[in-house]
């Protein structure tokens, strides 16, 4: 039987998602617990991976048992056992062919921007005091709408197929003394966002005009983009996958 955990975590004390060498990951503490309580080995595939120090309010991981189990109370123990910092929202059964990354139909990120010194939002969001043109960021933002090539804005040397990818909604909102990036696509590249919001901040603070972003996309070049901004802001935020999937 396969079963999909819906959970949520702060990136902070983490290198990431993945399970890596001589670092402490997310997937390592899950699949520690997991197994733990499940008494047999369990292994977590998740929809993708974080970078070391970014946060996800929403992360979906799919793993196979064979053992029958009380979700709601393996739920309950699990966040009992896991670090404060790591939450089990939802364990449910799918179907079998059922894939966290590959039949996920689009993600959602968001990146939080302060604009004054916020000691209380130090490990949660970029702080920038520079004032920011959000009329030019969104302008620029809608250039970035639809199937493009964002090598651009690639971690440079990502072994990927292809670079294509739809994004369908990008956009700031200044909000509660926070300015919040939201972007929803079917698939990012490494860095990607990170990226994409420092090009924005540069065109923010006049530091580049909003036509360069057809521009840099046409370069292909990760260097003529802006600086990839800190992970502290970067939070994901939405997995969505076919409504049939639940069993």
């Amino acid at each position: 039987m396969r079963y999909f955990v819906h959970f949520s975590y702060l990136g902070t004390d983490y290198h990431g998602w993945q399970k890596q060498p001589n670092a402490s990951s997310v997937q390592e503490k899950m699949e520690q617990a997991f197994s733990l309580l499940l008494a047999t080995p369990i292994e977590l595939m998740g929809a993708g991976r974080t970078d070391a120090g970014v946060h996800a309010k929403k992360m979906v991981a799919h793993f196979d048992t064979e053992l029958g189990f009380d979700k709601q109370i393996i739920k309950d123990r699990l966040n009992a056992f896991l670090a404060a910092d790591i939450s089990i929202d939802q364990i449910l059964a799918v179907t079998q062919e059922t894939h966290a990354r590959f039949t996920a139909t689009s993600r959602t990120y968001e990146y939080i921007v302060v604009n004054q010194k916020d000691p209380f939002q130090y490990h949660g969001a970029h702080y920038v005091f520079q004032p920011l043109d959000i009329q030019s960021m969104n302008k620029a933002a809608q250039i970035l709408l639809g199937e493009k090539d964002f090598e651009c804005f690639s971690k440079s040397n990502s072994d990927v197929h292809t670079f294509i990818c739809d994004i369908t909604h990008a956009k700031w909102v200044a909000t509660k003394g926070q300015l919040v990036f939201t972007i929803t696509a079917n698939r990012f590249l490494r860095n990607m966002v990170r990226a994409i919001v420092g090009t924005l901040l540069e065109i923010g603070t006049g530091k580049r005009p909003v036509t360069d972003i057809p521009l840099l996309l046409e370069t292909k070049s990760r260097s003529k983009a802006g600086p990839s901004v800190p992970a502290k802001g970067l939070y994901l935020t939405q997995i969505n996958y076919p409504e049939n999937i639940y069993v």
